[in-house]
């Protein structure tokens, strides 16, 4: 039956021992015929994109753990011309390098940069879902054996029931019938406090309501400090608008179409 990766971001605090394990599993080892050694530096089969996001005083870091997502249509298979990609009874991808004649017409077609080109070995090189363990015994890959806070999970798609439907999978493959799927990817958020500067106070229990030019919509109120964060909303230009009782409205812009946004400290003014 055919497997899935399904990785839940909210797990993830960025230990990075999936991209550890992967290195220590497959750097300075042959696994012949699944695999060559890849290189200590310049690959990496699985990587955790890190990426800090926003502006004081509202900042946070999101990990992404990306690698291969074994496409069902996969546009580096369409394009070998030596039938190296072999398609398991598991759904994994594996590049064989015993037929790979290193022509490296499939790093220029992976749309997410997950396959290498090994110069000394003069082959390209990818994650293999570590077949050579699954092969012998093991259950999972070694990236999601090793996950302390089980945000990596390798299974039966079947076994993921009602939680795939509510995953995605990374733009760059997402229509290509990808076998490794996402829960929570980072959308972006909108933050900031009302304020009263004339009294030296926050202003609590303020409504603040955010309206995208695409539809989005939502409201919540400020909490014991003053603040509001609207999280994982979509990319788009957005008014964000505070009304309390006893102050003017205030309404400010807010242009998420290509970065998270701290608004800062909103004055808010005595009616």
């Amino acid at each position: 039956m055919s497997k899935a990766f399904l990785i839940d971001l909210s797990h993830c605090n960025g230990c990075y021992n999936c991209q550890v394990v992967c290195k220590d599993e497959h750097c300075g080892t042959s696994w012949l015929p699944y695999a060559a050694e890849q290189p200590v530096t310049g690959q990496f089969w699985m990587r955790v994109d890190e990426k800090t996001r926003g502006q004081v005083p509202w900042v946070r870091v999101s990990y992404v753990p990306t690698l291969c997502a074994h496409c069902a249509d996969a546009p580096c298979a369409a394009v070998c011309a030596s039938d190296a990609f072999v398609r398991r009874s598991d759904g994994l991808l594996v590049l064989e390098p015993e037929k790979c004649t290193g022509c490296q017409a499939c790093v220029d077609a992976c749309p997410m940069g997950a396959i290498y080109f090994n110069d000394d070995a003069f082959i390209a090189q990818k994650c293999t879902g570590c077949a050579h363990l699954l092969d012998n015994g093991w259950a999972l890959p070694r990236c999601a054996d090793s996950c302390a806070h089980d945000a990596i999970q390798f299974k039966d798609e079947a076994e993921y029931g009602s939680l795939l439907s509510e995953a995605e999978a990374l733009p760059g493959v997402s229509g290509l019938g990808p076998k490794v799927y996402y829960l929570h990817l980072p959308k972006r958020f909108v933050a900031g406090s009302a304020v009263d500067f004339a009294a030296d106070e926050v202003v609590i229990g303020a409504t603040v309501a955010i309206s995208g030019a695409k539809g989005f919509r939502a409201e919540l109120v400020t909490d014991e400090l003053g603040d509001f964060k609207f999280d994982q909303i979509p990319d788009d230009q957005y008014s964000v608008t505070i009304t309390a009782e006893g102050y003017e409205p205030l309404t400010v812009t807010a242009d998420l179409t290509e970065l998270d946004l701290s608004l800062g400290d909103l004055s808010l003014i005595k009616a």
